[in-house]
Parts: C-alpha cells; structure tokens; sequence
C-alpha cells in the first residue's frame, strides 16, 4: 500500500475556496479524515477515534465532541491506555508517526483476535520510510487496513488567524544561557515540521523570508541564538521541497509569504500592558486559558454556584468585543444593556420611571436578571457586563492607568530612569509584579543602565526577588550582550539625558494613526514588519528570503495593495471615563472593525501572509494580524511556538537558567 496524503478531490480547492485558516483546519479533521473512514459497509456503523497526547490536543482545539460524534464517533481512546476490545467496530488512528505509536498500533491490530474489525490510519506528520515497511511487513495487518495517510496537519488552532506549534519550552531550550545545542537543535527541528505542516493543510507555497543573524563586529562569532530564524527557515523549506513531490494538487510556484522571527526582536510586547479587552482578560483576571469562572447569583434563598465558561469564538459578544480598548468595550456593555431594556416592555416596568442614563450598568445587569423569561438573551451579556466591571476595579485599585502611562512614555523615548525611581519612590503600592515589568520595559530600551550600580539599585528600590532579578537579565541576554549595545551607545559621547533618552525610543509614533484611545499608542514591532512586506518595502538584506521572489508576484493584483481606511463613524455622547478618548474612527482593530472584514468575502483578499515568532506570540501581536488584516486586505495569520501572557512569558525568562526547577515551582 502506498502511503500518500489525503487524495480527495476537496482538498485541491481548499486555497481556491478562500476559507478561514481555523475552518479549513476543521474540515480536514472532521471531512477529510474522519468522514473519509465512512466506506463501504462501514457507512452505518459508530467508529472509535484512537490519539496520543499531541493529536488530542490538535483535535481539542480545532473541533468540538459534538463535532466528532456527528462523523460518527462514539468513543475517543488514548492509544497508551489499556482498551476493551471492540472486534465488531473500525477504528480511527490519528497519531504522529513515531515507533512507539506504530508498535502499539501493530499490537492492536495484528494476531487472530484485534482490538477492531478494521483499521483507517491517518498520521499527523511525514512518516519514515522504515516505519511504513514495518507496517508492510506485518501480513496478518494489512487485510484490516482501511487506510494509511498522512494529514500533514501538527499545529494547533487558537484563533481564527492564529496557531501555536506547542514548543512550550522554546525559549528556555534555545535562548538559556548554557546553550545546549542537542535540545536546542530538536527544538527547532519539531517547530518547523509542525510549521510546515500548516502550508501542507492549506495547499500553500510561501516564500520564507527570515531574519537574517546580526553582528555589529564582522569578528564576532555568530551563535546558535542568533542563526534560530534562519535554521527554522531551512528546516520548513527541506519539509516543503519534499511536499511538492508527494502531495497531490501542492502547488509548485508561490501562493502566499511567510515570514520567519523570534522573541529577541521585539522584547517590550510581552511585558507591556496591552489595553484591549482580550488581553486585560487574560492579564489582570485568574483565567486558566481561555475558562473564567464566576459565581451565578441562586434563586429563592439557594447559594450561588460556580460556573465555568469559555472565552471563544462562538460567544458573539466575545468576539465582537475583545480587540477592543477595555473603555470602549465596557462603553458598548452598557449601551446593550440599555438598549436591551429600551427593546423590552416588562424590562421598562421593572425599572419604571428611572432613567437608563443614570443607573450603571451593573443596575442594569441586576435588573434584567429578575426577569426569568429574558435570562437565556442576558447570559451572555451579564458575564461580560461582570468581567468589565472585574477588569475596571482592578484598574482603579492598583493605579494601572498611571502605570501604563508611564510605560508608554518610556517605549517612546518621552521618560527614563529618573521617571521610574520617583514613581517607585511616589507609590509604594504598586504591586512587584507591576515594577518587574515597568523595569523590563526600562531594560530592554536601556540595557547599558543596568550593567553597574544603577540599575542595582533600581531594582533595589523596587524591591525585586532574586528571581526577578533574574528574569531581567535574562529579558537583556534575550536581546544580545548588552556590551555590544554600550559600545554603539559610546559613539554619541556625553549627550544629556533628555536629549538622549528622545534617541533610545523604542517606538515612533505613527504617521496617519490616530490614537483613538488613551494608552493604545503602543504597537508591537510585527505591525511594522507585516506593513513593509506588504508593500515589498522590507529589507532583502534583513529579511533574506529562501526562494528568490520573481518581481511579478508583487506587482500582481493579487498582492493587495493597502486600501483606505473607511470613513470615520459618528462618536458617543455618553458619558466617557475622564481617561478615554472617544471613538472618533474605525482604527482597523475596533471590534464592529473585525467583524466586518471577517465576514467580507474571502475571494477579495489578496494572497496571505503568515507570521512566525519563534518563543512565545502576544495578544497584542495578535491583535495586530486582525487589525492589518482589515486594512491590507490580505489574510494575516500569527503562528508561534506559544502564546504567552505577561505572567507566563516572566516565568519562561526565569526558568531561562533556572533548570533545575519546574514551571510549577516557579510563582511571579
């Protein structure tokens, strides 16, 4: 039997039809290999999907149990766990191709009695050629083979325009100090197969693009860390080259970019406090992923009951609103909820004469939860009515506002160290997490600061844990040897600090973007990057690429050319909190933003353009993608090998030469 990918006759239009990423992901799973297995006799009979650890996991985040059953699944088995036989049903194997997994699928199935009648094997990944002939060779398993595929498909979804590769400990294996190039090299060398394997579910070419490695000093040795995008680069290109050979309908010229970087590039994104909804979610609030649990008030003298729910795509209110800036979000909540009651008559009666301007939006919320005939419309929008509220409290008890603001300033360049000390010294109660990550932020634009006295002392005013401390030079090693940094920062002599501090802005502000909200001027660096290989502008020295682009593919009309923002919408006359401006425009990224160009019809997009970030993606990167998506009109798809909350990504820089402890034994 020959193995080969999936044949149907879909899977060529799957760029054709112009499907979300998340979509096209799903419909592989559940129609291509699950719905491949319905053959023959086998039409009416329920069927067993058999996974290890990783395939569950890619399944998990791409389909729902119900999703599974209607393909007719009645049970989902973990391959290393002891399983009743079930000789009268067919199996479905969705495993990765190691030994291990083929030596437990030969034991299934091989000898007089197998686990199942019959046996449709799919692999998530390319399988070694010694593999399939172990399977050959097994007579008494080949007559029971319904299929054995290769699906090419190892990432995981988590979002729409967003995928992780599940290297969780990339940025301990390939940035820790005591390079160990074993680990490291088997880091990359599963990264970009699992990379890969997201062009092959797609049907897409890219161009790769990487950033190249950078050393001031021709003399200098290039390092393991500084050649990571490039050794992904080679390795996704190898997997590719031999997709064109094997995989029926891949296309052999280029459809689409890619564009390979890691975490060093931008090393503010992660720590800074980003102000979208989403993220001050995940940031400020104990959420496990993407579960919030709440208390839902009893009825009739019964306690309250904690509830568990799902931040994701299918709430719509989630979706609308969580790229929005966290004062426009909880502004909209109150206008549904008024126009909810203003929609409702027995709502009205409740309330009676009490005008909905004056009444807050958690009277409001309390008032529409008496009503038991409106509770299934209100669910939704009484939890994220609650989670505002939690978010904005939170805001004003620990003075988040001032922080963030001070942030900013530093990022461009209009605040320095003396800035830091005297607020350290102002408000002591800021929390030590909140300090952390206002000095990363100081260190990663000043990394010279912190090589003597200076910076020992700042940490000392804030108070700073070893492990903390620990966290910030690590946070500097991901960025380089900061005496490189100092000797470029020596050329420009004894400049003053305020003359000097205007130089070391980690960011510009903008040309033609209009800071709608109050600390929302901040921007991680792929925004720039993805704009500039939009318009063919990036640096071919920077950013070589693989595959010597041909000058037609950007003067095609498919490159999509950056269209014109739409026209500015009619602002609030609400009252607005005194430290958010009010919406004046459609910057690209509002929530009502997003869902308009998500429903626009995909055909009108140009040629797509995905994004790697080696050790760990943010939200506000990914926020990014949706915003540029709407304003490019080309798909931008953000993959990494995780995405990390600030309090994740300081654990990672900690354990970066800690390794003799667990994620776990590590607190922030």
């Amino acid at each position: 039997m020959s193995m080969s990918d999936s044949d149907s006759s879909s899977s060529s239009s799957y760029a054709a039809d112009h499907k979300s990423f998340k979509q096209i992901t799903r419909e592989r799973l559940l129609h291509e290999m699950l719905r491949s297995a319905k053959t023959g006799d086998s039409k009416s009979t329920w069927k067993v999907l058999i996974m290890d650890k990783l395939t569950v996991k890619i399944m998990s985040h791409s389909c729902k149990m119900a999703d599974i059953t209607d393909e007719g699944v009645s049970l989902v088995e973990d391959i290393y766990k002891r399983r009743q036989p079930l000789p009268t049903m067919d199996a479905i194997y969705f495993i990765q191709p190691t030994k291990e997994n083929v030596i437990m699928f030969l034991s299934d199935m091989s000898g007089k009695t197998p686990l199942y009648r019959k046996a449709f094997v799919f692999f998530s990944s390319t399988i070694p050629r010694e593999l399939v002939m172990e399977i050959k060779k097994d007579t008494r398993v080949l007559p029971r083979l319904g299929a054995l595929k290769e699906m090419n498909l190892e990432y995981f979804p988590i979002d729409s325009q967003g995928f992780m590769t599940n290297n969780e400990r990339a940025l301990e294996e390939l940035f820790g100090d005591e390079e160990n190039n074993r680990k490291g090299v088997a880091c990359l060398n599963v990264m970009a197969l699992r990379l890969a394997t997201v062009f092959a579910s797609l049907r897409e070419f890219p161009f790769v693009r990487f950033r190249a490695a950078k050393t001031l000093d021709p003399m200098t040795m290039t390092t393991f860390r500084d050649l990571i995008p490039t050794k992904v680069a080679a390795g996704v290109w190898d997997c590719l080259m031999k997709y064109k050979k094997t995989i029926p309908n891949f296309p052999q010229t280029e459809t689409c970019e890619l564009l390979i970087l890691d975490r060093s590039l931008d090393q503010i994104a992660p720590v800074i406090h980003e102000w979208t909804y989403d993220a001050m979610c995940h940031d400020l609030l104990n959420m496990e992923g993407n579960k919030y649990v709440h208390e839902v008030p009893g009825k009739d003298g019964v306690p309250p009951e904690r509830k568990e729910v799902l931040l994701e795509d299918h709430d719509p209110v989630w979706l609308e609103l969580r790229h929005a800036h966290i004062a426009d979000a909880s502004e909209r909540l109150h206008e549904k909820m008024t126009n909810f009651i203003s929609r409702n008559k027995a709502a009205q009666i409740q309330h009676g004469s009490r005008d909905s301007k004056e009444m807050s939006t958690r009277d409001l919320q309390k008032m529409v939860q008496a009503l038991p005939q409106y509770s299934e419309q209100i669910d939704k929008l009484s939890l994220h009515v609650e989670i505002a509220g939690k978010i904005n409290s939170i805001i004003r008890e620990t003075g988040l506002r001032e922080l963030g603001q001070l942030e900013q300033d530093i990022v461009f360049g209009d605040a320095g160290m003396k800035d830091v000390i005297k607020f350290f010294t102002t408000k002591e109660d800021a929390t030590r997490e909140n300090k952390l990550r206002m000095i990363m932020i100081l260190a990663a634009v000043y990394p010279e600061k912190f090589e003597g006295e200076k910076g020992r002392n700042l940490m000392r005013v804030a108070r700073l844990t070893d492990d903390d401390i620990t966290a910030v030079n690590n946070l500097r090693m991901l960025g380089g040897q900061p005496d490189t940094k100092k000797s470029l920062t020596a050329a420009f002599g004894g400049l003053k600090f305020d003359i000097h501090k205007k130089k070391r802005a980690a960011r510009k502000d903008r040309a033609g973007e209009d800071e709608t909200w109050q600390l929302s001027r901040f921007y991680p660096i792929i925004e720039e990057l993805i704009e500039k290989l939009a318009k063919n502008d990036l640096s071919k020295e920077d950013y070589p690429c693989l595959n010597d682009p041909s000058p037609t593919f950007h003067g095609s009309p498919f490159a999509g050319a950056a269209n014109p923002v739409p026209p500015p919408q009619s602002m609030r006359s609400r009252r607005t909190p005194t430290w958010a401006r009010p919406r004046g425009s459609d910057d690209g990224y509002s929530s009502d933003s997003v869902l308009r160009h998500a429903s626009s019809d995909f055909k009108k997009m140009g040629r797509r353009i995905f994004v790697f970030i080696v050790g760990g993606a943010t939200r506000s990167e990914l926020r990014a993608c949706h915003k540029l998506t709407g304003k490019l009109k080309r798909e931008i798809i953000l993959g990494s090998s995780s995405l990390d909350d600030p309090a994740q990504f300081i654990t990672k820089l900690k354990m970066m030469t800690t390794h003799e402890l667990s994620l776990d034994d590590i607190q922030i």
